[in-house]
């Protein structure tokens, strides 16, 4: 369950606006770093196909925890 509380006035802006960027950067350096592992045929043969599958369940998660950032983000701007 969601609950939305408007924000305006309850929060500073710039400051809420400055901590998701901050996360938005540390999450596309690790998706960065797990496309390349997947990316990679010699990591993609050699490791078990569960270790295969946890990355991907893992950066499926990533992008979709970056999508929630980057929605936060812009109805915070909108405020």
């Amino acid at each position: 369950m969601k609950i939305l509380v408007p924000m305006a006035g309850l929060i500073d802006k710039e400051a809420e606006l400055a901590r998701i960027d901050k996360q938005r950067d540390k999450l596309r350096k690790e998706l960065d770093r797990a496309r390349t592992k997947l990316n990679n045929p010699n990591f993609v043969e050699k490791a078990p196909t569960a270790v295969v599958q946890q990355e991907q369940n893992r950066l499926a998660e990533m992008e979709s925890s970056l999508a929630t950032l980057d929605e936060q983000h812009a109805r915070i701007s909108a405020l």
